[in-house]
C-alpha cells in the first residue's frame, strides 16, 4: 500500500511535466501547428529514403576534385613548370588504388537552391591541401600533399584542421608520414586577413605534434617538388630525411618578391634563392634526385629500413648474399703510405648486403659518410669518415650530418655500424670560424645520449677527442681492428714536432735535424704496431679484413635476436626516451 507521503511527490512530479510541456508548446506554435507538421511530412516524404540525394552531391564533389581543371590558370602554370598535378603524385607514389582520402569533398562550394529542402552544387574549389592513406610497397602511411595550382599551396578553409587531423592520427594509428610539398603547405597570406576580416595570430599548431612523431619514431619523410615556402619549408626539413627534386624544387623561408622588399636583393629567382644547389649542399635537405620520379623511390627505399614507430623493430628483408661472404681485396685497400687516400665507400659496399647502400646527405658535411644498410638483410645505420676531403677530420658540417643520423637511428631502434679512420676535428682557421668545437661537441653529446647498439670497425687512425668519441660511446666496446690500424692522442705529422721541440731545435744546429727526426719517426712507427696494442689488450681483436662482413653479420644477428628484443620492452616501459627533436 502507499501512503500520503508516497503520493504527494507523485502530484508534484506531474505538475512539473505539465508545465513544462505547456512551455515548450508556446515556444514551438507559430501558427497551425498541425498544417505545419503536415508540410514537413510531406516534404520529407518527397526526399529519397536511401538519402541517394546526399550521396550523389557528394559523388559530384568527388569527380569535380579527382579532375584537373585544364581552364584553370593555376593548372596551366604547373603543367608550364614541368610538374606533375598533385593527383598524378600520388597516383605515381603510392601503389595502385591505395588511396583513401580524408576529407574528400573539403573545399568551397556555392550552392543552388533546387527545390523545397533540396541543393545543388554548382561550382566546387577543392582544398588545396590532400590527405589520406595509402599503401607503399605494401605499407600503410599517411599521405600528406599540396596542390600548388590553387592559390599556390597557401591555406584555404580546411587545410589547418585537415592536417592536424592527420599529423594527430599518426600518433594515434603508429603510421608513417610522407609529405609532398608544393607551396606553403597551411601557411597563410595576406589575403587570409581581407577574406577573415581580422589578423590572426600565426600559432603553428602541427608542429607540436610533428615533434613528438619525430621523437616516437614514427617516420616522417619528406620531398620538395615545387617551391617550399615558410611554413612548408619547415615541415620537409623537420623531416627524418628529406629529398630534392633537382628540376623543380626550391626552398626559402620568404619568397624573391618578399625577400626584395625586405632586404633589397633584386632579380633573384626559385633556384637563386634557395634551389638544390643551395640546400642540398649546406644541410638543410638530405638528399638530391633527378626529378619526381626518382624523389617517390627515396622515400620508397627509406621506408623500407624503417619501423612505423619505435615501438617496433626495423623489418627484416629476405637475403641472398651469403653472410660469411669473403673479399681479400680489403686487405690491400688500406695503402701502406699513411699520406695516400682511398675511397672509404668501397669497404662499406663490399660489407653490407650487395645493393642495399642508400646514402644520406652525400652532397654535405662530405668530411663524414652516413646512410642506411643491411646486414643479413638487418637494417643498420652505417657511419664512415672520408679520408678523400679533409683527410678525413671531422669540420662543423659533417658533426651535423653524423648527429642527425645518430639520432634517426636512435628513434628508429636501428644498430649502427661504424668504419673509423678519423685523425682528429678539423684544424685551421676555416674551423674556428665554423665553430668545429661547438658543433664536435654536439656529435660527442649524441654519441653519448643515444643508446643504440654500435659496432666499430677500425680500418686505420683514430686520434684525438673525435677518435676518443666515436670509440667509446659505447660500454663495454664492441668493435675490431684491422692490421692497418693506428691510434693514439694525435697523428705523428706534427706531433713528433711538439713532444721534441727542444731535441730537434738542437739537432737542426748540428745540421742533423733531418736525420733525427727520421730515427724518432722509426721508432715511434715500431712501437705503435697494433699488435702490441693487443699484446697489453688495448684492442680487443685484430682481424683479417676479408672476414669482416661475417663478423658484423655476427653481431646484427645478436642484436635483432637479442638485444631489440630487450630495447623494445625498455622503450615501452619508458626506461628508455630516444629524442630525435
Amino acid at each position: 500500500m502507499r501512503n500520503d507521503d508516497d503520493k504527494e511527490p507523485t502530484k508534484t512530479g506531474n505538475g512539473q511535466a505539465a508545465s513544462r510541456l505547456n512551455q515548450v508548446s508556446a515556444h514551438l506554435a507559430t501558427g497551425d501547428t498541425s498544417q505545419s507538421r503536415k508540410s514537413n511530412r510531406k516534404m520529407l516524404s518527397r526526399l529519397p529514403a536511401d538519402h541517394s540525394d546526399v550521396l550523389g552531391q557528394i559523388s559530384t564533389l568527388r569527380e569535380i576534385a579527382a579532375k584537373p581543371d585544364p581552364q584553370r590558370r593555376g593548372y596551366v602554370r604547373q603543367k608550364q613548370a614541368g610538374k606533375l598535378w598533385v593527383r598524378e603524385r600520388i597516383d605515381q607514389l603510392l601503389d595502385a588504388g591505395s588511396f583513401q582520402e580524408i576529407g574528400s569533398v573539403s573545399g568551397t562550394v556555392t550552392w543552388k537552391k533546387t527545390a523545397p529542402m533540396r541543393e545543388t552544387p554548382t561550382s566546387f574549389i577543392p582544398s588545396n591541401n590532400i590527405q589520406g592513406t595509402g599503401l607503399l610497397r605494401g605499407r600503410k602511411v599517411l599521405l600528406t600533399a599540396d596542390d600548388f595550382s590553387i592559390r599556390s599551396g597557401h591555406a584555404d578553409g580546411a587545410s589547418a584542421g585537415k592536417t592536424i587531423y592527420v599529423e594527430k592520427l599518426a600518433i594515434a594509428l603508429r603510421t608513417p608520414v610522407i609529405k609532398l610539398v608544393d607551396g606553403s603547405s597551411g601557411g597563410g597570406s595576406v589575403t587570409t586577413i581581407r577574406k577573415e576580416g581580422w589578423s590572426y595570430l600565426p600559432y603553428v599548431t602541427p608542429l607540436r605534434h610533428v615533434v613528438q612523431q619525430l621523437n616516437m619514431g614514427i617516420p616522417n619523410l619528406g620531398a620538395v617538388v615545387g617551391p617550399a615556402i615558410g611554413l612548408g619549408a619547415a615541415r620537409v626539413v623537420s623531416c627524418h630525411f628529406s629529398v630534392m627534386a633537382a628540376d623543380v624544387g626550391a626552398l626559402f623561408n620568404a619568397g624573391p618578391k618578399v625577400v626584395e622588399g625586405a632586404t633589397f636583393e633584386e632579380g633573384l629567382g626559385f633556384q637563386d634563392l634557395g634551389g638544390p644547389m643551395v640546400h642540398c649542399t649546406n644541410g638543410t635537405i638530405d638528399n638530391l634526385a633527378a626529378n619526381e620520379a626518382e624523389c617517390f623511390e627515396q622515400l620508397r627505399t627509406v621506408l623500407s629500413y624503417l619501423p612505423n614507430s619505435g615501438s617496433d623493430a626495423p623489418p627484416v628483408a629476405p637475403c641472398e648474399d651469403p653472410e660469411d661472404r669473403e673479399d681479400v681485396a680489403l686487405r690491400s685497400i688500406i695503402p701502406r703510405r699513411q699520406a695516400r687516400m682511398y675511397n672509404p665507400r668501397t669497404i662499406v659496399t663490399s660489407i653490407v648486403d650487395q645493393g642495399s647502400w642508400f646514402e644520406i646527405g652525400a652532397l654535405w658535411g662530405r668530411t663524414a659518410i652516413g646512410g642506411l644498410a643491411r646486414l643479413g638483410g638487418r637494417p643498420v645505420g652505417v657511419i664512415s669518415l672520408n679520408c678523400e676531403v679533409n683527410g678525413g677530420a671531422i669540420d662543423a658540417a659533417g658533426s651535423q650530418k653524423l648527429t642527425r643520423l645518430l639520432k634517426m637511428c636512435d628513434v628508429m631502434n636501428l644498430p649502427i655500424l661504424q668504419f673509423l679512420d678519423v685523425p682528429g676535428y678539423a684544424i685551421g682557421t676555416v674551423a674556428e670560424r665554423t665553430a668545429t668545437m661547438r658543433w664536435g661537441v654536439e656529435l660527442a653529446k649524441a654519441y653519448f645520449s643515444t643508446t643504440v647498439p654500435i659496432f666499430n670497425v677500425v680500418t686505420r687512425r683514430v686520434y684525438g677527442v673525435a677518435g676518443g668519441v666515436m670509440l667509446g660511446a659505447r660500454d663495454p666496446v664492441m668493435q675490431v681492428a684491422w692490421p692497418s690500424g693506428q691510434w693514439g692522442s694525435l697523428p705523428l705529422d706534427g706531433g713528433i714536432e711538439v713532444a721534441h721541440r727542444h731535441e730537434l731545435r738542437e739537432a737542426e744546429k748540428a745540421g742533423k735535424k733531418e736525420e733525427r727526426y727520421k730515427e724518432l719517426e722509426e721508432e715511434y712507427m715500431r712501437f705503435m704496431n697494433p699488435v702490441r696494442t693487443a699484446n697489453a689488450f688495448g684492442i680487443e681483436e685484430i682481424i683479417d679484413p676479408k672476414d669482416t662482413r661475417r663478423v658484423c653479420c655476427a653481431w646484427a644477428g645478436h642484436v635483432y635476436e637479442v638485444l631489440m628484443r630487450e630495447r623494445l620492452a625498455e622503450r615501452a616501459r619508458g626506461t628508455i626516451q630516444p629524442s630525435f627533436a
